[in-house]
């Protein structure tokens, strides 16, 4: 009767093959999480509720304006742009993705930066935010930048007491090439960099890697009409050159780099526009004795910057 009891009773005892099932209930399932990736989890409602808001939010209008929101996709393109520094607001996962070292090193990064929420999210959303780019469970989205306006990169400079040296782009429409000048820029001193608004770069996740971090603190100022912007520069005496290939005088020659001037580089191809050509108090042109047609926009103004700084030395 004791063992017809023991039968009976709902108390489970050692079952043959259930070795295996405990052993892997008592072995860990990696990390945990972190919060914002837990469904049911406070943080991972705010997280949700803070991407919905902006999404649905119209980007606000500074005196220059902002651009709108960037995603960059894929897994090394996520990975580089956080390594990068590229600022962002959201990094969004999917949901039961392959684990692989870019995961993990996305999600350590954007841990690591502070201020990048992150949002788990099924494959379909994924899908429909990127329209059906190839993804690969990661997504970045980047906030709007906040451009400058023309006049405050040169008040910036007469604040700080120094003469305006500014970079204004034709017709350049590489982000990269954005990027380079932004870092030349910074590493000569320069007081910014404007852009028209249409029909040229701006400042895209590619812009910022290029400039190897230095666009966090020198300003790109964005320009209805970059023509009026230069003729704004000329009635506030600052000088304005363009680069042409077939300028008047060669930059080694030209003593206006040593006061306030802005120095305007055009396209690899085209050059400078007609209009603001004509616009240039000189159209001036970089020496090269190696034969070459013309220099990218990058490289081209990283020398005529060298060239405005060693006469400010």
């Amino acid at each position: 009767m004791a063992a017809n009891n023991r039968r009976m009773s709902g108390k489970k005892g050692a079952q043959v093959g259930s070795g295996g099932q405990r052993r892997r209930g008592l072995e860990g399932k990696g990390p945990t999480p972190p919060a914002e990736m837990r469904k049911g989890h406070k943080k991972n409602r705010i997280a949700a509720a803070q991407a919905k808001q902006t999404a649905r939010r119209p980007a606000p209008r500074g005196r220059g304006g902002k651009s709108t929101s960037e995603l960059v996709v894929g897994r090394n393109p996520v990975v580089e742009a956080l390594r990068e520094g590229v600022p962002a607001t959201m990094l969004y996962v999917q949901q039961f993705i392959d684990n692989d070292e870019r995961v993990r090193e996305a999600l350590q990064l954007a841990g690591e930066r502070g201020g990048i929420h992150l949002m788990e999210a099924p494959r379909p959303e994924l899908d429909r935010m990127t329209n059906g780019l190839n993804h690969q469970g990661l997504v970045l989205q980047i906030p709007p930048y906040e451009y400058a306006h023309p006049e405050d990169l040169a008040a910036a400079a007469y604040d700080a007491g120094e003469d305006p040296l500014i970079v204004a782009l034709d017709g350049v429409t590489d982000p990269r090439n954005l990027g380079a000048v932004v870092r030349s820029v910074s590493a000569f001193g320069g007081h910014g960099v404007v852009v028209p608004e249409r029909r040229a770069a701006g400042m895209t996740a590619g812009a910022w890697k290029t400039s190897a971090g230095t666009a966090a603190r020198t300003p790109v100022a964005r320009a209805t009409n970059l023509t009026r912007a230069l003729e704004a520069y000329k009635k506030a005496g600052i000088i304005v050159v363009g680069l042409a290939a077939d300028g008047d005088a060669e930059i080694g020659d030209l003593e206006a780099l040593e006061g306030p001037v802005v120095i305007v580089v055009g396209s690899e191809g085209k050059g400078l526009s007609r209009l603001v050509g004509e616009t240039c108090d000189y159209r001036v042109r970089i020496p090269m004795p190696g034969g070459a047609e013309s220099l990218n926009a990058g490289v081209a103004a990283g020398v005529v910057l060298y060239e405005a700084a060693r006469r400010r030395a």
